[in-house]
């Protein structure tokens, strides 16, 4: 029981860490007269450069999945979320001892899913801000981390803390491929 009460409390602080980095970046960079010294992306995203125009903050509200994808599905797509969540909660669960980069995995992933999850129950977005589409049955995913590879000229799709988690989460779930006990040789 102790351990799935740690692991819980990682999942609850990458959400609590995700959904304060969303409120705060979105706060900040969607108050008129914030102080912040801000430009306009190409799409008229504004856009508060950190690294020069490689890395930035800019206020992007995604009704899709990864990239945007499935916007046009958003029962489905918020189902889909609701049912993988669970899942992962199982997986959590069932997992067993000594499986610790795979338990991670889960964690993040889990995690991640559950701060992109709440936006799209609880977000109702200034209906001033670039992209906002009315009459949608669920909330956008707020996202504000921008990388744009100038020398390339390719801009990589803006994302949040919870895309990150599920991230690093999948690269976790990759490698404890690589840590999992192996089982040993049939006799023959």
């Amino acid at each position: 029981m102790g351990r799935h009460l740690a692991l819980l409390s990682v999942v609850v602080f990458l959400i609590v860490l995700d959904l304060w980095s969303k409120s705060a970046v979105f706060s900040w960079l969607g108050a008129p007269g914030a102080g912040a010294e801000v430009g306009y992306s190409e799409r008229g995203h504004v856009r508060y450069s950190i690294l020069g125009d490689w890395l930035g903050f800019m206020l992007n509200l995604n009704y899709g999945a990864a990239f945007g994808n499935a916007a046009g599905f958003p029962w489905l797509l918020i189902s889909g979320r609701c049912v993988a969540c669970v899942f992962l909660a199982w997986l959590i669960f069932k997992a067993p001892r000594g499986q610790r980069v795979y338990l991670a995995g889960l964690v993040f992933i889990l995690a991640g899913a559950l701060g992109n999850l709440h936006d799209n129950f609880f977000n109702v977005p200034n209906p001033g801000w670039p992209g906002v589409i009315a009459d949608r049955p669920f909330g956008p995913v707020r996202d504000f981390v921008d990388v744009y590879f100038f020398g390339w000229d390719w801009h990589f799709p803006t994302f949040n803390v919870a895309d990150s988690c599920v991230t690093v989460g999948a690269a976790l779930l990759l490698l404890s491929g690589f840590f999992a006990p192996k089982e040993p040789a049939p006799a023959s």
